[in-house]
Formats: structure tokens, sequence, C-alpha cells
């Protein structure tokens, strides 16, 4: 019979075992490891249905509001002259102080579009803050059911960001609707959204009236090429939202980031803090775009933007660059969150490796 010691021991023992993951031992001595069970393969990527002519294209604000209307009207014209329809939201005229709206209506707005049929992409017509606001307010089950080309950027951010994040959904980091309608951000949206090219992303040479290129310089800060997936958008709006359950994985990804009138010491901050919450350690490269009005001003001691990527990005060891056609900039690409793409700091390029749409 066992003693209480014996009886508290094989009680220990047991409620332990389950924990154990090294050999077990069999009553003739022998050792078996433990089962273990089916690997989760990762997520498939869900690319959505590409623009063809004749689409509805839904419209709405997910930010601060739209205080004059005559952008709404170019928007309209620009996309009947592309031979596509626009679909307002229901509150894109609203206004909540410095919000388009309240935050219920604005997710509404967005919800509403993806569950509808009839619209095939949205297009967010502007930025400003406030997208994050409507995170818990998303109808995510409609969203995933219903993968829908997503365009916009600045605060978009939040939106490109947890869409993908949390349905894997490929999500485009493009000029908003009120925008310009160049020639070139119409170029790179039909490229990537229309035509489903896997385009290599590359600053023009402009040699028109300068004897070498002067406007969208590149210039690598460290060397070399990297291949990942394509993460990122605006800093501001990418560190405000860590922590919670709407950022994506950055395991092995090229990090693009850009920002607007953020003095050197505030993206000093923001790099750190993606430091330090492990991000920057998991990247395979990084690209810089475009941070305009972010100069050291007058004055003594201030860091300029390039000290301030070689102190945080050039350590990394991984390929990057800055200078890429991207952020609050008049002409810039279409890209493509989610997608695998292949980075060339020397170059200055960033190539997909696949298409971002079905």
């Amino acid at each position: 019979m066992f003693s209480r010691r014996q009886a508290l021991t094989a009680a220990t023992l047991a409620a332990l075992s389950p924990l154990m993951t090294g050999p077990v031992a069999a009553r003739d001595g022998s050792t078996r490891k433990p089962a273990k069970g089916p690997v989760a393969s990762p997520p498939r990527l869900v690319k959505p249905p590409r623009i063809v002519s004749g689409d509805t294209i839904g419209l709405m604000i997910p930010s601060s509001a739209n205080w004059d209307p005559i952008d709404v009207d170019i928007l309209l014209e620009a996309l009947a002259v592309l031979g596509l329809k626009g679909k307002l939201g229901r509150h894109v005229f609203d206004r909540y102080g410095y919000l388009a709206g309240r935050d219920a209506d604005r997710a509404a707005d967005l919800n509403d579009l993806f569950r509808d049929p009839e619209v095939k992409a949205i297009h967010c017509i502007r930025g400003g803050w406030g997208a994050a606001r409507l995170l818990p307010l998303l109808d995510w089950d409609a969203i995933a059911r219903n993968p829908k080309i997503l365009i916009g950027y600045s605060d978009i951010t939040a939106l490109l960001l947890s869409l993908h994040a949390k349905t894997n959904l490929v999500t485009f980091h493009g000029p908003n609707g009120a925008s310009e309608w160049n020639r070139t951000n119409v170029e790179w949206l039909q490229r990537v959204t229309w035509k489903g090219e896997a385009v290599t992303f590359a600053n023009p040479q402009d040699t028109s009236s300068t004897i070498v290129p002067s406007d969208d310089r590149t210039r690598a800060i460290t060397p070399g090429k990297a291949r990942g997936k394509l993460i990122g958008g605006n800093l501001t709006v990418l560190t405000a939202i860590l922590g919670s359950p709407y950022v994506p994985d950055f395991k092995d990804a090229i990090l693009f980031v850009e920002d607007v009138q953020e003095a050197p010491y505030r993206i000093d901050r923001m790099l750190v803090q993606l430091k330090l919450a492990g991000i920057l350690d998991q990247i395979k490269g990084f690209v810089w775009g475009t941070c305009s009005k972010c100069t050291p001003g007058e004055g003594f001691g201030s860091l300029t933007i390039p000290d301030i990527l070689d102190d945080h990005v050039k350590p990394l060891g991984v390929p990057a660059y800055y200078g890429a056609m991207f952020g609050h900039i008049g002409k810039q690409f279409t890209l493509p969150v989610g997608v695998q793409v292949e980075l060339d700091a020397d170059a200055g390029t960033i190539t997909m490796l696949e298409s971002a749409v079905s």
C-alpha cells in the first residue's frame, strides 16, 4: 500500500505530466516523444478583386471633416473620366468638431460599403485624424466575407494595417480621393489595382530642366537587397496603435514609413518606440518615403532626419534607403500592404514579386 508521501508524489507527477515536453518513460523503461499536433500554416493572403471599367467605387471619410465640397465634386468627375462611378457614404458631409461625423456613423459608412454588393472598391476621401477611433466598431466578419480594395494614406494607415492584421486582406497605401488626380498618381493606381501588374516602384529620373536629376532623389542608408512582406504607412499613426490587436505581424517585413509636419525629435521618439516594441528587430528591410515639413528649423542642436535614420536604422544592418515617392506629396506610388516585394537599397526601388489583386 502507498504511503501518504508516495501518494502525494504520484498525484503531483500525474498533474505535471501534461506539461512535460521531453520523452515520456513507458513501463518497459523505453521512452517515447509526446505526440505533436498539426503545425498551423500561415493564413492565406487575401487579394481583393481588381477594378474594371464601369465599377462603382465607394467613397467615405473615416477621419477629419472635409470642409470643401468641391473636393468631392472633383473626385466624382475624376472617377467618371476613368469610366468609374462614385457612390458616397451617407455621412460624407457630416461634421462633429474636427471629425467627419460621429464615430458610429463613420464606421457605419465603411461597414455599409463593404457589405454593398454594388461597391467594388473603397476610396477614402481624406485623412487627418480619427480612423483609429473606428476600429472597435468595424464589422470584421463582413469585411472578411467581402474583400475589396481599400485605398488611402496618412491617417488611413490605421485602416490599412488593421484590415490586413484582422483579415489578411491586401490594402493599398495610395493617394486619397481628395489628393491630386495627376497622371503619375493615376498611372500607378491603374497599374497596381486595375491591371494587376507586379510593378517596380522607382522614382522618376527627370532631367528636363537640370543636367542631373535633382527632384525625388533616393539615398541608401544601408546597401543591399532584401525580400519580405511590405508593411507600413504613416509613422505617427502606426506608433499610435502599437499594443492593440490591430497591428500586423512585422516578422521578416519590409517596413515603409512616412510623415508630415513632425519635428525631428518626434520622429526620433517614434523610431525609438518601434525599437523598444521589438518591431525594428524583426524587419528584413526599411524604406523611408518623405517627411514633408520636417526640417530641423532654425537654432542650435537639432538632429536632421538623415541623422535620425542613421542612428536607428543603420545599426539594424538590413538594406534600407530613403526618398521613395510616397507620403504627403503630390505624386506618389500606390503601395500594396501585405504582398511580397524585393527592396534594392542601392537602386532605390521596391519590386513586387506578385500581383496584389485577383
